[in-house]
């Protein structure tokens, strides 16, 4: 039985600390932003995108005019060398990073114009979000790390531990559901994120080398299980790796290269 009142603080510091398990605490909706709402409906638009940051050597440009969409339904890939700036592209996609320029419209919410509180309302209700780490907090049961984020957003225990075990039960993992991630192989505690990304039933699942920790038999299975849970539930899905022979199962690959998205064979 998870001890939500003793750790609540501790837990929910944490939560803001790792940012999205599948989105952050539930704060006020979006509000005051008259013009947030894409006219269009491809789950994902991005115009004209630069990102800069500013080092001691001199600004670095990652993105410069940077134009594409993703339709609703599609799995697409995206691929490049390390450095590249594949994952700030994900963390911009999902209000985690904010452009410098550009307009970023993500299930229908032009993100770029959302405030810190606006942002986090959107991760919570929009996107799920899995990391190359599985950032499982390891004093909680896998029943309870995927309950976390409807705790998070208000919850009450009893149906958040019930919405979880069902979607332990749809990765494969209802027998572990009171293991703690130490006691899980890596395959099993990335499933466990896979259903932490879900318990929202978010709109857009982005996808940072998810399978990147793991070996390749091990990676290949936990890809399946991405993969017909985007079909069986509709999803809309970015992923970025560097595993070409996954990728090439995506509905479309993407190359991130100087700057610039273009077509891939995979």
């Amino acid at each position: 039985m998870i001890r939500i009142t003793s750790h609540w603080k501790r837990v929910e510091y944490r939560l803001r600390m790792t940012e999205n398990f599948s989105g952050a605490a539930q704060v006020s909706g979006l509000s005051g932003e008259a013009d947030v709402r894409a006219p269009e409906s491809p789950v994902i638009e991005v115009r004209d995108l630069e990102k800069t940051y500013r080092t001691a050597r001199g600004a670095l440009t990652l993105f410069q005019h940077l134009d594409f969409r993703v339709e609703r339904g599609e799995l697409v890939a995206i691929v490049g060398q390390s450095g590249a700036g594949k994952s700030t592209l994900l963390h911009i996609l999902g209000a985690l990073d904010a452009p410098s320029a550009g307009t970023v419209y993500c299930a229908s919410i032009n993100v770029a114009t959302l405030s810190p509180r606006q942002a986090a309302t959107f991760r919570n209700r929009e996107i799920g979000y899995v990391w190359q780490f599985h950032y499982l907090l390891p004093e909680f049961t896998a029943e309870e790390n995927v309950a976390m984020p409807l705790l998070a957003a208000g919850q009450p225990r009893r149906e958040a531990l019930t919405v979880a075990a069902n979607w332990l039960r749809e990765v494969g993992l209802e027998e572990r559901r009171d293991h703690r991630p130490g006691e899980l192989s890596g395959g099993e505690q990335q499933r466990v994120a896979l259903a932490r990304a879900l318990v929202n039933r978010p709109r857009l699942l982005l996808a940072d080398e998810p399978t990147g920790d793991l070996d390749a038999g091990t990676a290949n299975q936990v890809f399946a299980l991405l993969q017909r849970i985007h079909g069986d539930y509709g999803l809309t899905s970015v992923m970025v790796t560097h595993n070409t022979e996954l990728a090439a199962r995506c509905t479309r690959v993407m190359r991130l290269e100087g700057g610039r998205l273009t077509s891939a064979s995979g």
